[in-house]
């Protein structure tokens, strides 16, 4: 399978600031065939340094001033990627509660709902339950909202379904974690989250929307929950964004039966 994503950001930046930018594909992504990640400021070029943490989630530090900041990025990754090695500390992380999966006060819940499931069954009943529970509204939800107040408010984005999804596992005792995607095939097309679940001794991704082939989904970052995998995170001086562009496209779309496990390659 081939893969082309991009994102395009501008932002206004009130002073020195430090960027931490999570735009660029995974580093387990070995067969890029393309890529570039251009930032400059006025027009003129901005120096990055790369970091790359334990999941493969590269990011990328610059150091801005005042005036408007635009970033550039542009992947082809053809092929998908081998299954990452299983972290046994990463399981135990992804079995905690964390800010925004408030896995401990769901508990209750989780139990009532999906008590005596595992497996494939569990992940499709947990993945059909937030999804119909749950309506998706561009900007319904705050930065701080967790799992607990989109249960109550009962709507939100991709973000608060994939925490919601978290949250109800991990009460049940299974790891789970957030991913950031480039995903070919959403409408109307953004950055995108989703859960991920390791069950039968492998990870596999729950997308309770359901907008976007779970077999297409481009790995950004990883992590705990949004917390870990923000496009960007700045220190110093206030930042807005200006504009936002994202495109990610595949060769193919296949159609995606929900209650299949899908391994995010």
């Amino acid at each position: 399978m081939k893969r082309t994503a991009s994102a395009r950001l501008e932002f206004d930046v009130a002073g020195p600031a430090e960027f931490v930018l999570s735009v660029a594909a995974s580093a387990l992504y070995e067969q890029r065939a393309e890529e570039a990640l251009v930032v400059t400021q006025d027009g003129a070029p901005v120096a990055v340094r790369e970091l790359v943490d334990q999941h493969g989630t590269r990011l990328h530090l610059c150091d801005v001033g005042a005036g408007r900041v635009l970033v550039d990025y542009r992947v082809v990754v053809e092929g998908r990627l081998a299954p990452p090695p299983v972290d046994e500390l990463d399981l135990v992380r992804s079995r905690r509660p964390s800010r925004y999966c408030e896995s401990d006060t769901l508990a209750p819940t989780a139990r009532a709902e999906f008590g005596g499931l595992t497996g494939r069954d569990l992940l499709a009943a947990v993945s059909s339950w937030v999804g119909s529970h749950l309506a998706y509204v561009p900007g319904a939800s705050a930065p701080t909202d967790g799992a607990v107040q989109t249960l109550l408010d009962r709507r939100g984005v991709c973000r608060d379904y994939a925490h919601l999804v978290i949250a109800l596992l991990r009460a049940l005792d299974v790891p789970a974690r957030l991913v950031s995607v480039y995903a070919p095939g959403l409408s109307p097309m953004d950055f995108h989250a989703v859960a991920e679940a390791f069950v039968d001794d492998e990870w596999h991704v729950v997308d309770a929307t359901t907008l976007a082939p779970r077999s297409t989904l481009l790995r950004i970052a990883t992590g705990r929950d949004a917390s870990d995998t923000a496009f960007l995170t700045s220190h110093g001086a206030a930042v807005t964004v200006a504009s936002m562009q994202v495109g990610a496209v595949a060769d193919e779309l296949p159609r995606d039966d929900v209650t299949a496990f899908v391994s995010l390659g």
